[in-house]
C-alpha cells in the first residue's frame, strides 16, 4: 500500500513539474579512483585475510581475523604496493616498487621492486636484504615462502655484484630474525630465473644470452647443476613456469618448429614430454603447498574458463563458481588445504567485488567492492561484438553503451588496448566505464596481433603496426555506423601505451575517421624509441625490441618504414585536435616520446595539448594522478566530440 502511494505520489509531481530531468552524470572520481580494494589474500592456515585498501593516495593493509575483528595493520601511505604474499601464519611478504636512479648503477630512471616484511604480531614493517653488503636491495622476481625445518623463510630472488655486473642471485631470508644469507651460489652472469621445490632447495635455473639470443635450461642432480636444453629464442628467455604434475618435474612455456606455443614438462635428467592440447591456458594453477601442476586457466570466449587435471578438483571448483551465474568469476588465493578460496566476481550490472567461499560451511560472504560507488546505478551494460576486418579476418571486442540511451547514433571513443600483444576482456573496466556515463559508446576491439585468440590471430599482427592493426579499429567504427548504433562524425579515439599510439595514428596515418585523439604514454617516435632501448642495454638489440620490431615489421633502426608509422614524424598530416597525457617517471615509453610529439606538431603549426602527471610511471599507479589523466581526457572529448 505505501509503495503504491509513493508511486501515485511521485507521478503527479511528475505531471504537475512538466518533463522529467535527466538523471545527474555519476562522479568521475567513481571511475577514476584506484580499486578499494586492491588484493586480497588468505593466510595458510585459512584463518586470516590480508586486505589492501585505498583512500586517495593512501594504501592500507588490514589484516583481520575470518569470522572476527582486525587484528593488525599499517598505513602504507603513498608507496607503490605490487602485491602481498603470506610467508607462514604470522608474516607478510610486501613487494612494492620505486621509480629511480641507483647511484653507482648505469642508466636512466628505471622501476625497482623492494620486498618488505609485515610482522601480524608486532604491527611492524622492515625491509629486506638490506643486510647483504654486496647486493642491492631489490628483487627481479616474485617471493617464493617456503617452511623449512618448520619455520618460515622467504627466498627472493636479488642481484648481487660480482665485478662490478650485476648477477641475479637466490637469497634465503628467515622470517623470524629477517637476516638473509645467499641460498645457491651456482648463479651465473646470465641467470634470469630459479625455481625453489616446496622443501626450499634450488633446482632449476633459466639462463639468457642476451646478445647471441639464446636460453638455457639447468637442472641440479645429486648437488651438481647441469645444463639440460637451450633454444635460440630471439623473443626472450623462456623462463620457467613452474612445477610438473609430479610436483617435481619443471615446465617451460617454449615454442615448437611451427612458432607455436607449447608447454614442455621436463624431468630433472632433461627427458620431457609436452603437455596434451587441453593445457592451452592462459596460466596455470599450482598446488599451493606441494607446488604441483593442479591445472590452468582461459578466456574462452568471454568466458574465464578454469581447468583441472583431477576430477574433485574441478568439481569443487565449479561448486565455487555456480552462484555467481555469469559472472566473471577469478580465483583471488586460497587456503592451503583449499578449503577456503578468495574469489573475484565482476558482475555484469553491478561492477566487481570480493567474496570468501567456505566450502565446508557452504556459505559465500561478500567482503566489499571493488570499488566504491560503483553498483547497479553506476555500471553501463557492455556487449561482446564481433565484426569483419577489410581482409575479411574476423575481429572481436567489446561495446560499452551509456545506460538508459537508446543505442542508436551515439557518439563514441575507441579505446584501442595497450601491448600490441594484450586484449580486453569482459571485466569490468574503468576506463570505457568512466566514458560511458559521460553517455559515449566506447568500442574495444581486439585487433589483429591480439593474445587468447590463437598463435595466427597473434601472427597476423607481425609487420602490421599502424597498418592493419590500426585499420582493424576503423572497420569497427564503420561496422557500428552501418548498424546505425553510433554517429561516424562523431567519433574519437583514446587510448594508453600501445593505445596512445594507435590514437596518435588515428590522428596522422587513418585519417578521416576521427574527430579527436587522446594519448596517455603513446611511442610517437618509433626509432628514437628503439634507440633508447638499445643504449639501455649497451647497444645490444633486446629481446624488448626484437619484440616490438616484429610487429613494427621493421628489419633495424634504419628501415624507413619506422619513419612513415612514426606519428611525430607525420605531424604536419594532423587535422584534429590532439591530447598527449604521459607520466614523468614512465620507463616503458618513456616521457620524451610525448614532448617529441609536442615538438613536432608545434613546428607543423599544429595545435597540442600536454598534460605531465608528475611522479606517475606507466600503470597510472597514483590515485592522484589517475584521475587527473581521467579529468582531462574526458573533458578534451567532450569539448571536441560532445555527447549530446
Amino acid at each position: 500500500m505505501l509503495k503504491t502511494l509513493f508511486a501515485a505520489t511521485a507521478a503527479c509531481f511528475a505531471v504537475l513539474s512538466g518533463p522529467a530531468m535527466a538523471a545527474p552524470k555519476p562522479d568521475l572520481a567513481i571511475y577514476g579512483q584506484l580499486p578499494t580494494i586492491e588484493t586480497v589474500e588468505i593466510s595458510p592456515d585459512g584463518t586470516r585475510l590480508a586486505i589492501v585498501a585505498s583512500s586517495g593516495d593512501q594504501r592500507i593493509l588490514t589484516v583481520r581475523q575470518i569470522g572476527g575483528g582486525v587484528i593488525s595493520g599499517m598505513n602504507i601511505g603513498a608507496a607503490k604496493l605490487r602485491g602481498v604474499e603470506w610467508a607462514g601464519p604470522d608474516h607478510l611478504l610486501l613487494v612494492g616498487s620505486q621509480t629511480t636512479i641507483v647511484p653507482g648503477v648505469q642508466g636512466p630512471k628505471q622501476e625497482y621492486f623492494m620486498v618488505s616484511d609485515f610482522d601480524v604480531a608486532t604491527g611492524k614493517q622492515a625491509p629486506l636484504l638490506n643486510d647483504q653488503a654486496s647486493a642491492m636491495n631489490i628483487i627481479v622476481g616474485w617471493p617464493m615462502p617456503r617452511i623449512i625445518d618448520g619455520q618460515a623463510v622467504a627466498i627472493l630472488e636479488g642481484v648481487r655484484f660480482v665485478d662490478n655486473r650485476g648477477q641475479v642471485t637466490l637469497y634465503r631470508t628467515l622470517m623470524s630474525t629477517r637476516a638473509s644469507k645467499i641460498h645457491d651460489l651456482a648463479g651465473e652472469p646470465n641467470t634470469n630465473g630459479w625455481l625453489v621445490n616446496a622443501a626450499g632447495e634450488a633446482v632449476a635455473q633459466s639462463l639468457y644470452d642476451q646478445k647471441r639470443g639464446v636460453w638455457y635450461l639447468k637442472t641440479k642432480t645429486r648437488g651438481a647443476w647441469r645444463q639440460i636444453d637451450e633454444a635460440v629464442t630471439p623473443m626472450g628467455s623462456y623462463g620457467l613456469a613452474g612445477f610438473g604434475r609430479d610436483g617435481k618435474s619443471i615446465l617451460v612455456w617454449r615454442t615448437d618448429d611451427k612458432d607455436e606455443s607449447i608447454l614442455r614438462e621436463y624431468q630433472m635428467d632433461g627427458t620431457h614430454q609436452d603437455l596434451a592440447q587441453g593445457m592451452d591456458q592462459t596460466a596455470l594453477i599450482h598446488d599451493p603447498v606441494t607446488l604441483a601442476l593442479l591445472g590452468g586457466y582461459k578466456l574462452d570466449g568471454d568466458d574465464l574458463r578454469y581447468t583441472f587435471f583431477d576430477a574433485t578438483a574441478q568439481k569443487t571448483w565449479d561448486a565455487v563458481r555456480k552462484p555467481f551465474g555469469a559472472d566473471y568469476v577469478s580465483l583471488a588465493s586460497w587456503s592451503h588445504d583449499r578449503r577456503k578460496v578468495v574469489v573475484r566476481a565482476d558482475s555484469q550490472t553491478e561492477g566487481p567485488g570480493y567474496f570468501l567461499v567456505n566450502l565446508d560451511t557452504k556459505r559465500a560472504d561478500f567482503l566489499g567492492p571493488v570499488y566504491k560507488g560503483v553498483d547497479a546505478s553506476t555500471v553501463s551494460p557492455v556487449r561482446s561484438i564481433k565484426y569483419k576486418a577489410a581482409d575479411g579476418l574476423e575481429i572481436s571486442g567489446y561495446l560499452t553503451l551509456p545506460k538508459g540511451r537508446d543505442p542508436k547514433n551515439l557518439p563514441l571513443i575507441v579505446l584501442p588496448h595497450g601491448g600490441p600483444q594484450g586484449r580486453d576482456t569482459p571485466a569490468f573496466d574503468w576506463w570505457s566505464q568512466a566514458l560511458a556515463s559521460r553517455g559515449y559508446a566506447v568500442l574495444q576491439p581486439n585487433f589483429r596481433g591480439s593474445e587468447g585468440f590463437g598463435w595466427n590471430f597473434i601472427k597476423a599482427g607481425f609487420g602490421e603496426w599502424g597498418k592493419k592493426m590500426q585499420t582493424d579499429l576503423s572497420d569497427g567504427v564503420r561496422d557500428l555506423a552501418r548498424q546505425g548504433i553510433v554517429d561516424p562524425k562523431r567519433v574519437c579515439i583514446m587510448g594508453a601505451s600501445y593505445g596512445g599510439y594507435a590514437a596518435l595514428a588515428g590522428a596522422t596515418l587513418d585519417k578521416g575517421v576521427y574527430r579527436c585523439a587522446v594519448s596517455v604514454a603513446g611511442p610517437s617516435d618509433l626509432q628514437a624509441m628503439l634507440a633508447t632501448d638499445r643504449e639501455l642495454h649497451n647497444g645490444e638489440r633486446s629481446s624488448a625490441q626484437r619484440y616490438w620490431m616484429r610487429f613494427m615489421g621493421a628489419n633495424g633502426l634504419r628501415d624507413p618504414d619506422l619513419a612513415t608509422l612514426s606519428p611525430a614524424r607525420q605531424a604536419a598530416k594532423i587535422d584534429i585536435p590532439v591530447l598527449l597525457i604521459h607520466g614523468k617517471d614512465d620507463t616503458v615509453v618513456r616521457y620524451d616520446q610525448s614532448q617529441t610529439m609536442a615538438s613536432a606538431m608545434k613546428r607543423a603549426g599544429k595545435p597540442v595539448e600536454f598534460v605531465t602527471l608528475d611522479g606517475e610511471d606507466h600503470w597510472l599507479s597514483r590515485g592522484a594522478t589517475r584521475q587527473k589523466m581521467l579529468n582531462a581526457a574526458v573533458a578534451f572529448v567532450e569539448k571536441h566530440n560532445p555527447p549530446e
